[in-house]
């Protein structure tokens, strides 16, 4: 049997093509550490090899022309440190991360890797209502209509709705605080995420406090938002729903509704029937990250967690796919 001599792939030189691969497979499913133990193997020989695979993953998908992209951001440790990430929304998949941050200049990285004629063949792209986003867009992909992800401005309103609880909670006392004291999951999460118990004690949550029982209510009916297919519907909702802030003491909530009004036109743009794209996916692709992010935990390199999140949502190589570097494929 023939026996490859691969000494670029570990500090043990000597590995089958088919080994290559089976680590790279199991790691696509498993945290190294655990693949590590599972075949006996140092943790950096694993990471090594991993990392190989995903590069051939990355090289054979190549960098698409996408049509509709989104731009959203992650945490890579603690503190605001953040990395821009692209993702192409037909795909469903990631397909650029990088940056220092978030500002403009980290977003137009983006569109240099691109290059300019995918870069103005970009139709549609969705992004939360930092301004940098924006401003990126607007310059590098002029042909792009924009949409304000509906789950980022949905945390936004969540985020008021917290400061209605914050509020009470100072505000009242005795048994009318203890009704409040430790439900902010509660009260923040959607209603069929609870449990049976978490039900019942949001139920008893808002019958007790009127206030946040409005402002949640407020709160669950503003999604239908984006039910409409035409803005001159949307605009007529909105209205409606600001109209109802009017006589309810509620600053925070006649903050997200200027924070509408002033970002209305990529709201009402989501509106169009070609613009209904799946904003959702932009949610999973984030919780997907922070599973990856956890199982990456360890690993102070940060190039292989970019690469872990692109890799992560492309299929898996052929069994007869050539990751030595040194051969052509």
């Amino acid at each position: 049997m023939h026996v490859e001599h691969l000494d670029w792939l570990a500090r043990n030189p000597r590995y089958t093509q088919r080994f290559a691969l089976h680590v790279g497979h199991l790691c696509r499913d498993m945290p190294n550490q655990a693949v590590a133990e599972l075949e006996r193997r140092h943790h950096s020989t694993v990471k090594d090899l991993d990392k190989l695979y995903m590069q051939k993953q990355v090289e054979l998908a190549g960098l698409p022309a996408p049509r509709a992209i989104g731009i959203d951001e992650i945490s890579i440790r603690k503190g605001h440190n953040y990395r821009v990430i692209v993702s192409d929304l037909e795909r469903e998949r990631p397909i650029w991360v990088g940056g220092e941050g978030r500002k403009e200049a980290d977003i137009d990285l983006f569109f240099k890797a691109l290059g300019e004629g995918k870069s103005g063949r970009i139709e549609l792209a969705a992004i939360d209502m930092w301004k940098a986003f924006r401003n990126s867009v607007l310059r590098n992909a002029p042909k792009a209509r924009i949409v304000y992800d509906k789950f980022h401005i949905m945390r936004h309103l969540s985020k008021a709705l917290d400061e209605v609880r914050r509020g009470e909670y100072k505000r009242l006392s005795g048994q009318d605080r203890s009704y409040i004291k430790g439900q902010r999951y509660t009260l923040l999460s959607r209603r069929e995420n609870l449990s049976l118990d978490g039900r019942r004690a949001l139920n008893k949550l808002l019958r007790a406090n009127r206030r946040l029982n409005t402002a949640y209510l407020l709160k669950e009916s503003f999604g239908q938002l984006w039910d409409y297919r035409t803005e001159r519907g949307a605009r007529a909702f909105f209205e409606r729903w600001q109209d109802s802030l009017r006589w309810q003491r509620l600053p925070s909530y006649r903050k997200f509704a200027a924070l509408i009004e002033s970002h209305w036109d990529g709201i009402a743009s989501y509106c169009h029937p070609d613009n209904k794209v799946s904003l959702g996916m932009v949610e999973g692709i984030n919780n997907k990250i922070r599973v990856l992010q956890r199982r990456a935990y360890g690993y102070r390199d940060e190039e292989f967690l970019k690469l872990k999140i692109v890799a992560a949502f492309l299929p898996p190589l052929p069994r007869n796919a050539n990751i030595n570097p040194h051969e052509s494929a």
